[in-house]
């Protein structure tokens, strides 16, 4: 039984891991806000509340079901999105020199290596510029992020703050490599450094949107970001998917936590 404070988290997952490692049960006691998830194994000792820690629970039922989802979703995006899509191409052609879409590798299920798809939002020589802008970094761990990156063009701003940079994933989506909603897919070099806690995020398909990305984004340390990619995997429904969608409209019309 774990009753560390939850700001803890990463001993907490150490120690979480560990037992699974030696096949034992754990459970933590929650604080407050864990109390308010609605599909977790609450059990009771002596008037204590305790969250029963899961394994990935996605069956091949259930991933089938959402890869069916995701054919559809990809399908219509990328039809009743065209115009959009066209209109972002132009744009970015328009604004500065370099090919529209830009390419990365990534890592998906399994940790299984693919290039993924985003419209270019920085000037060509960007990733070679990453390790001069090293120390600039503001997030804790593997991620690189600025708040205001030099790197980025006058649209790459717009489409980073709005998150439209992202709608070429249905591409990757479309060929499986990636779900509308799932844990955010790493950097091959990321995944180099995660700690073995980090890796349960690799257990089910990398989405174009998920958890973390509608619970607070940018804000977030990333353990926290992990921590809610596994939370998403232990508890994934069609429900929870049609939630984050929802939920990831405004996020995108009024581009609260990106950058």
């Amino acid at each position: 039984i774990v009753t560390l404070p939850w700001m803890y988290h990463r001993k907490i997952m150490g120690i979480v891991r560990e037992c699974e490692r030696r096949r034992v049960r754990a459970c933590i006691v929650p604080d407050l806000f864990q109390m308010s998830l609605s599909q977790v194994d609450v059990e009771n000792l002596g008037g204590v509340p305790l969250i029963g820690v899961r394994e990935v629970s996605i069956s091949r039922g259930a991933l089938l079901i959402k890869r069916a989802i995701d054919v559809v979703g990809a399908v219509l995006g990328l039809i009743l999105g065209a115009p959009l899509l066209a209109l972002i191409a132009l744009a970015i052609r328009l604004d500065s020199p370099g090919p529209v879409l830009f390419r990365q590798t990534r890592m998906g299920t399994g940790g299984q290596v693919f290039e993924m798809y985003k419209f270019r939002s920085m000037h060509e020589g960007a990733e070679e510029a990453r390790e001069a802008l090293a120390d600039l970094n503001e997030i804790e761990g593997p991620i690189f992020k600025i708040r205001d990156d030099p790197r980025l063009t006058r649209v790459g701003r717009f489409l980073r703050h709005t998150s439209l940079d992202e709608l070429p994933q249905l591409i990757n989506v479309l060929w499986g490599e990636m779900s509308l909603v799932g844990p955010r897919p790493p950097l091959p070099s990321e995944v180099e450094r995660y700690q073995e806690w980090h890796k349960k995020r690799l257990e089910a398909p990398p989405g174009m949107t998920g958890l973390w990305q509608v619970s607070g984004r940018s804000r977030l340390s990333f353990d926290e970001m992990v921590l809610l990619d596994i939370y998403y995997i232990e508890n994934w429904s069609p429900w929870l998917d049609f939630k984050i969608l929802v939920r990831t409209v405004p996020k995108v019309l009024f581009g609260e936590g990106a950058y």
